[in-house]
């Protein structure tokens, strides 16, 4: 990468969304498993650049609206995205730059409990369907938001349903698909005496997608938003850990949590469980059909 011609691309191109940019050092950055990440240094500030070949773009965009959209909600803290697009043949995000801290108290994660449901509870708005205005990606899997008016609909057919039939592609065992179905058919149980309401979500919630600033500022990225029921945020953080019980005592205070959710939790994880064999294969799917059969079984 010519980061002086990237200068000055930079600023032919993207002058309404960025002050004037040079580029006086780049140091790249590790922990990313799927793109090339890097600190840029300016006179002024610092920036932080993901790089992948030009078919991520679609990716790249989606996650700047999906920053945008947090950073309006104007509750949970997120690094403001400037701009996107392609760069010799490479697609590219670029965005704030956080220095971030490997120090967590407990007052730092009940704020972080806090700030999240803030989030849910703000951006609510009565007959706020469940969706978002395009589809995005969970990893690097497409992720359907086509607007439903009630939620155990958009969960069975943009969520779990695309999900069951890609895993299918992938030589999920047989069985997988039809228990699945049959899973989908019985959502209206879930919600029999639970009305959920349409928050703004991170979609993506797990401790590698959460962290605290320097002063202990909770901040979250790489989001996938989309109007749903927050209670999948909240079963994401608990599927892969990285969250304190001061998280869940700061969120609990703001806007406590219906007592089902914890009979609900498995049914939401199964998502990610399913997008995890989509994505590494392994035994994801023998993992994902006990839940089905759990819930299943539960349901009868």
């Amino acid at each position: 990468m010519d980061w002086q011609n990237f200068s000055e691309y930079l600023n032919s191109n993207f002058d309404g969304n960025l002050p004037p940019i040079q580029i006086l050092s780049v140091h790249p950055l590790a922990g990313g498993n799927v793109h090339m990440a890097y600190q840029l240094h300016t006179a002024d500030r610092n920036y932080f650049l993901k790089l992948n070949s030009r078919h991520h773009l679609p990716l790249f965009e989606t996650e700047l609206h999906s920053l945008n959209a947090i950073k309006h909600a104007n509750s949970i803290s997120c690094p403001q995205p400037y701009a996107t697009g392609i760069y010799n043949d490479q697609a590219w995000i670029l965005m704030e730059f956080i220095n971030f801290s490997s120090t967590k108290q407990p007052a730092h994660e009940l704020q972080r409990g806090r700030d999240l449901a803030q989030m849910h509870h703000r951006i609510h708005r009565e007959l706020q369907p469940f969706g978002w205005f395009e589809n995005n990606f969970i990893g690097l899997t497409s992720q359907h938001n086509q607007w439903h008016s009630e939620w155990h609909d958009f969960y069975g057919q943009q969520r779990l349903k695309p999900q069951l039939e890609l895993a299918t592609l992938n030589n999920a065992p047989a069985t997988l698909y039809g228990l699945g179905m049959e899973l989908i058919d019985t959502l209206p149980f879930w919600f029999k005496d639970y009305t959920p309401e349409a928050s703004l979500l991170h979609g993506d919630l797990w401790g590698g997608n959460s962290g605290f600033d320097e002063t202990g500022q909770p901040i979250v990225f790489d989001p996938a938003c989309y109007f749903g029921d927050r209670e999948t945020d909240i079963a994401m953080t608990e599927l892969f850990g990285g969250f304190s019980a001061d998280f869940y005592t700061g969120y609990n205070e703001l806007f406590p949590l219906d007592k089902g959710y914890q009979s609900r939790k498995p049914l939401y994880n199964l998502y990610h469980i399913l997008n995890h064999f989509n994505l590494f294969a392994g035994d994801y799917a023998n993992q994902a059909e006990k839940i089905i059969l759990h819930l299943l079984k539960m349901a009868k």
